[in-house]
């Protein structure tokens, strides 16, 4: 009994100002129960792509993704990314998410708003936000050219930045074109809801974060209510 009580006493690990200081800014005592440490002392660290989404703070996020080489697409590293973008796209219902939200710093994303996602939205939203499915598409190397410059402002959340919305501006139509996994060309024009998708999902190529354009007056934790329930 005293032996299982010790397993789960927290360990308090300090990153140090290594590992935890960005620009000078150093977060607190990192806090593991002490399973997770002897787990992470016999297995070692995760490596990307991660079955985890990135958080802000994370420099991969900052990063301007790489183009991915011609001889990259065959080998069993990007297939292995692809797949996985995939996966936790869907484990988390995301509409998006690019190959730095995995910690690989690479122009990959992956695209999805499946019909099921769809009819969870109140047919009200579906009409004011321009709201179509689409079948999943992945794309390598994308490059986007903007078709209409009218700018729409609607709420954006970001499995990067989990708990938090902000109204973002971005524009009314689109062209993405890239490459599929197998290098052919693709290419796709998108409105309203789609081609804020894509935007928000190109930005991450840049590193670049919804909070760098958001109007920050509507900055929301998404669990503000539940503080005052």
């Amino acid at each position: 009994q005293l032996i299982i009580v010790c397993l789960l006493l927290p360990v308090v690990v300090s990153l140090g100002p290594v590992q935890a200081a960005v620009d000078g800014l150093e977060g607190p005592a990192r806090q593991r129960s002490y399973w997770h440490y002897v787990r992470r002392l016999l297995l070692g660290a995760p490596q990307p792509p991660y079955l985890h989404v990135c958080q802000i703070g994370d420099p991969v996020l900052r990063a301007v993704a790489a183009r991915v080489e011609p001889a990259q697409l065959e080998t069993p590293e990007l297939q292995r990314l692809v797949e996985r973008l995939v996966q936790v796209m869907r484990r988390r219902r995301c509409v998006g998410l690019s190959a730095p939200q995995l910690g690989v710093p690479l122009q990959v994303l992956a695209l999805e708003f499946p019909e099921a996602l769809f009819r969870a939205c109140a047919p009200r939203l579906r009409a004011l936000r321009q709201m179509e499915p689409f079948p999943l598409r992945v794309l390598v190397n994308p490059r986007l050219r903007v078709l209409d410059s009218s700018v729409v402002t609607f709420p954006e959340g970001c499995e990067s930045v989990a708990g938090f919305l902000a109204c973002v501006p971005r524009f009314q139509a689109v062209q993405i074109s890239g490459m599929d996994p197998r290098g052919e060309q693709v290419e796709w024009q998108a409105r309203g809801w789609t081609a804020r998708i894509i935007q928000h999902e190109m930005d991450h190529l840049q590193g670049c974060l919804f909070i760098d354009k958001m109007d920050s007056r509507t900055f929301t934790n998404i669990h503000w209510m539940e503080v005052n329930d």
